[in-house]
């Protein structure tokens, strides 16, 4: 069989010399399947992962589209294209690919979120743009503000629309569709596929063609993960001991809290260990330097809160290591999904106290894997308690002590994303 090429897929003539100076050859499977039925103009529901490829498998077509039918040389710009994305980070990173693949066409984009100086971005704004890439909360603000105008608009997409549902911005998204053209191009892209996705998919698409990609392998098939049961006071000291170990080369560290990524990070730094923190209260530009650094191998460790490295496709992570387990089992899977990519093996390290049993407990439910335990440091449980090696275990036949969880995943987290997306909207950059 014939392997398929990017000039099989019908792209635009400045679109595929694009892709070839980024030395692409062979698009992905979602690539594969979802450039030639976009190009069509059908809606589409897409079911893929992040890494692989997706951003590519919708920004590809818009482009082609917009060659097509260029934006005139002078006079004002109008906005051809909307992305939606739950954090200012995955925005920014769609932003960049926008850019790259469009080095070809003279376009112009705006990069909306929280967090910097408003006015000369509006500015820019009023003299017109191509492409908007925007968080929610930040692209409601402007629009009461009266800076977009969508009467020209032909393509919206929703990127990682199951983590805007998590994130609570359902109502936001229903908002903004309200002042959208009908005839319009609507793509959905989801990392899962639960009851909620599909009633938006009814509400948003019309007549959509659905393409799923499974990746050949999951996360959890090439990533060893073990777990240390330690006391919550002893979890720093645990993690300068490990980080001692040279083969942890790019690590990125988990908390649940803002307050705790910075301490974390504080400490390291005061231990010798190269660190930087990201999260919701961080600057953007303190963020975006953080993560500059990381990627360049300027730092060896990032510590992170769920919200701030979402949507964050860095290369070459070797180890993720939960100091805090997340409330939501599913954010284990996708915290560990950092790394063991691309066909390479990685590692995730867990922390468990003994406030985060039924965490841990949940956790494994959901993934069908028994982390290992490792380690035999300060353990936060009664020898009895515990079977051979340390891990936590309920006396046979006892009652299950009532636990009032923290569940907070959807309205905590509705209350970091907005209060930072609230601030001053983003960058706006010129593609040439």
């Amino acid at each position: 069989m014939t392997e398929l090429l990017f000039t099989d897929l019908g792209l635009a003539e400045p679109v595929q010399r694009a892709v070839q100076a980024r030395n692409h050859i062979t698009p992905t499977p979602i690539q594969a399947q979802a450039i030639p039925k976009l190009l069509k103009g059908r809606d589409m529901l897409g079911i893929a992962q992040t890494g692989t490829g997706k951003t590519a498998a919708f920004v590809l077509p818009i482009l082609s589209r917009m060659a097509h039918n260029p934006p005139p040389k002078r006079g004002r710009r109008h906005i051809r294209s909307l992305i939606l994305a739950p954090t200012r980070e995955l925005a920014i990173q769609i932003g960049d690919d926008v850019q790259a693949y469009a080095k070809t066409q003279r376009l112009f984009q705006a990069v909306i979120f929280g967090g910097v100086s408003q006015k000369p971005q509006a500015e820019k704004l009023k003299r017109g743009v191509d492409f908007v890439i925007a968080t929610p909360g930040r692209l409601l603000d402007l629009m009461s503000q009266g800076y977009l105008d969508f009467s020209h608009l032909d393509t919206v997409v929703f990127d990682e629309a199951d983590r805007m549902l998590d994130m609570g911005f359902v109502h936001d998204v229903r908002k903004i569709i309200e002042v959208l053209p009908e005839r319009r191009q609507s793509l959905l892209f989801s990392a899962t596929m639960p009851d909620a996705i599909a009633r938006l998919s009814r509400e948003f698409l019309t007549d959509p063609v659905r393409v799923e990609v499974t990746p050949p392998s999951t996360p959890l098939d090439r990533i060893v993960q073990t777990v240390h049961h330690v006391e919550k006071s002893m979890k720093q000291k645990l993690l300068v001991e490990i980080l001692a170990d040279a083969t942890l080369a790019k690590v990125i560290i988990f908390t649940r809290m803002k307050h705790r990524a910075n301490r974390v990070a504080e400490f390291l730094k005061k231990a010798g260990i190269s660190a930087a923190a990201i999260h919701g209260n961080k600057s953007q530009g303190a963020r975006q330097h953080a993560l500059k650094a990381f990627k360049d191998g300027a730092i060896r460790v990032l510590v992170a809160t769920d919200i701030a490295a979402r949507g964050i496709d860095i290369d070459g992570i070797t180890h993720v290591i939960n100091f805090e387990l997340p409330n939501e089992p599913e954010s284990y899977v996708h915290r560990i999904g950092r790394t063991g990519r691309a066909g390479a093996s990685g590692a995730a390290v867990a922390f468990c106290d003994a406030s985060e049993r039924a965490y841990l407990m949940d956790i494994e439910k959901l993934t069908g894997v028994r982390l290992t335990v490792v380690g035999n440091g300060v353990v936060d449980m009664p020898a009895r308690g515990r079977e051979a090696g340390g891990f936590p275990t309920r006396p046979s036949g006892a009652p299950q002590k009532k636990r009032r969880r923290r569940r907070g995943g959807q309205n905590n987290t509705r209350r970091e994303v907005r209060a930072s997306d609230k601030g001053n909207f983003g960058q706006v950059t010129a593609v040439s």
